[in-house]
């Protein structure tokens, strides 16, 4: 589609009386040229395609950027192929449903029914996991990907069935309970409906998908057949001030949830089919189906939510709360493109977007919201209304972390580093990571210049355990204990760190008198300086393992520094055992000033903080998959 010329866009944006029309491509154009043309250099884009369908038909189609920088092919809007990331379980999630519809799959039955392989540990008896948990991201596993998400080598990738079991995570709550969004899940799925088709998951999908709906470009083959590859929007970093070109992500080590790479024109289909009730009329006249209309309606209704007052998940599919909560679909992200897909039936609309490149998170973080609101403006009651809404707020108080996140192994740590920190406010508000929420109704706060809502759940006792945000429910937060958050694991480590470089330091300029001493006293130097060395050698290594390491790099590969870097928790907790008893026989025989026996208690407390750090946070031992 043509740019329109500066005058026309200045025109629509600047009419006081222009109403948002989403029927009229040339408000569209100025719209979405306005939101994006100015990120592109700003925010180094590579490449972007923006398409919206309603009523069956394409209003505005246009694409940015360059889908080869270097060789100046510009990206045509419906020809070139973008990697939508995890809208691919989209096409997990009907592929699914239409084994049910065959009667091969119950959503109700113990998956492990269907897995030949392996199974799913009965870690919850009389509770197991089934397809409807996994759809609703209700299934109760960890998450997961350090060193195995991404696949470096097209030669190294296995068969699915090899892989979920390879990377199968642990259950760590009863399903059912809470939601925590689950890429090793869709993979599951994706297996089973392997399992109880014959087929493989990749040409199951492009049979009875993409070929009934002439998805030419569409395939979750990895890398892109050569047909394919020249279409490709390539994958751009930035450095010294220009794109630098990047390998194609590999993600068949859990395929069904992220492999997939699409055109617009093949989501175009894709979404007429699910507002078409599962069918469409090919480009042959022909009417074609990929569900029946029941089973299609079924799977965009709503499946699972902590708070009906708030937007949870259909089938696979997220409730988000645009155009008045009518929109489902489903973002998608690899570490180079970031797209989304949205549909309303009452709309009957589809929304496509896809970027790449280092700027592409930040347009797309805004794009679709500012879209959404634009067009289909929503009413927001003004703060006074609530204010006859009185209840204490300061239960509400703590560090959120979120469900999804790793329990078992090293990656632990990055729950904390996700948490939300929320503050209960004089004038009975919450400030959530500085966003202020106003009381609306018990348990559940909306913004104050906004309609996204909070909700937060609570125990029998009344206590507050989390909460979970509108429209983005596969990602519920839950109420973290204080020694289970960063101020802790700062409050240990500083003191820690400093007791252990005055060791260090005392050996490099006190030698002489280290040298005098003798006995006990001699031995739990030594061992003081052990204890040292071991902590700040896995500090120093831990950091330098993640200092500079690329996302791609952490998933694709388990750093071996950080291999390395395990070996010294295990050293330091041999050397504060010995160092403990060394200090108590100290205490007994009275060896020593009280100052000198007390210095030394301290070190042994420090190098048991330091036990206990690693061991709660999955350092203690080599905890992890590659």
């Amino acid at each position: 589609m043509l740019m329109l010329s500066a005058g026309i866009t200045t025109s629509v944006l600047a009419s006081a009386e222009a109403v948002p029309d989403i029927d009229n491509a040339i408000q569209v154009e100025a719209y979405v040229d306005g939101l994006v043309l100015s990120q592109l250099k700003r925010n180094h884009i590579a490449s972007g395609v923006v398409t919206l369908m309603k009523g069956g038909n394409v209003i505005f189609s246009k694409g940015y950027g360059y889908q080869d920088v270097h060789r100046q092919v510009a990206v045509d809007p419906l020809s070139t192929i973008f990697r939508i990331g995890s809208i691919s379980k989209l096409f997990t999630w009907v592929s699914v449903m239409q084994q049910v519809e065959k009667g091969n799959l119950d959503l109700d039955a113990n998956v492990n029914q269907y897995i030949s392989t392996f199974q799913i540990p009965d870690t919850w008896p009389g509770q197991p996991v089934t397809l409807r948990h996994i759809m609703s991201h209700t299934a109760g596993f960890e998450d997961g990907g350090l060193g195995y998400l991404l696949e470096k080598n097209p030669e190294d990738i296995v068969p699915l069935a090899q892989s979920v079991a390879r990377y199968m995570p642990k259950r760590v709550t009863p399903p059912g309970l809470q939601t925590a969004y689950s890429n090793w899940a869709t993979a599951l799925a994706g297996l089973i409906v392997s399992n109880v088709s014959g087929m493989d998951f990749n040409d199951y999908v492009r049979l009875h998908i993409f070929d009934v709906l002439g998805m030419d470009s569409a395939t979750f083959v990895e890398p892109l057949p050569p047909r394919l590859s020249e279409r490709m929007a390539k994958s751009y970093g930035w450095k010294a001030g220009q794109f630098v070109e990047e390998d194609f992500e590999i993600i068949a080590n859990l395929g069904p949830s992220g492999s997939a790479s699409a055109s617009s024109s093949d989501m175009i289909k894709f979404g007429k089919a699910l507002l078409g009730g599962g069918e469409i009329i090919n480009s042959e006249g022909f009417k074609v189906t990929i569900l029946e209309r029941p089973t299609t309606e079924l799977m965009l209704s709503h499946l699972h939510s902590h708070d009906s007052r708030i937007h949870g998940m259909a089938y696979g599919f997220a409730e988000l709360p645009y155009v008045n909560g009518g929109i489902v679909g489903h973002d998608g992200a690899t570490n180079v493109f970031f797209s989304h897909f949205g549909i309303s039936p009452q709309e009957d609309l589809m929304l496509f977007t896809s970027f790449s490149g280092p700027g592409a998170k930040h347009i797309h973080s805004i794009f679709k919201e500012s879209f959404y609101n634009y067009f289909f403006p929503q009413s927001i009651d003004s703060i006074e209304s609530f204010k006859a809404f009185t209840s204490p707020i300061n239960h509400y108080e703590g560090t959120y972390q979120p469900w999804r996140a790793n329990f078992t192994k090293v990656e632990k740590i990055v729950g904390a580093l996700q948490s939300v920190r929320i503050n209960a406010m004089p004038d009975n508000t919450l400030l959530v990571n500085n966003v202020r929420y106003i009381p609306v109704d018990k348990n559940l706060f909306r913004e104050d210049d906004g309609f996204r809502r909070i909700a937060f759940q609570e125990n029998d006792a009344g206590e507050i355990t989390g909460y979970t945000y509108d429209g983005a429910a596969g990602k519920q937060m839950y109420k973290a204990p204080f020694h289970q958050t960063l101020s802790f694991i700062i409050l240990i480590i500083v003191p820690a760190f400093i007791v252990f470089a005055h060791i260090v330091l005392r050996r490099l300029f006190q030698g002489q008198q280290i040298a005098e001493l003798s006995g006990n006293e001699k031995l739990v130097f030594y061992s003081s300086l052990f204890i040292a060395l071991f902590n700040i050698l896995f500090l120093l290594l831990f950091s330098l393992s993640f200092a500079g390491a690329s996302n791609r790099e952490l998933m694709a590969e388990f750093p071996w520094l950080l291999k390395l870097a395990l070996i010294f928790p295990i050293l330091a907790f041999l050397a504060t055992i010995h160092h403990v008893y060394q200090t108590i026989a100290l205490w007994r025989k009275r060896q020593g000033s009280v100052v000198k026996v007390l210095k030394l208690s301290l070190i042994s407390v420090c190098g048991v903080a330091m036990t206990w750090l690693y061991w709660n946070w999955n350092l203690l031992g080599f905890h992890y998959l590659s």
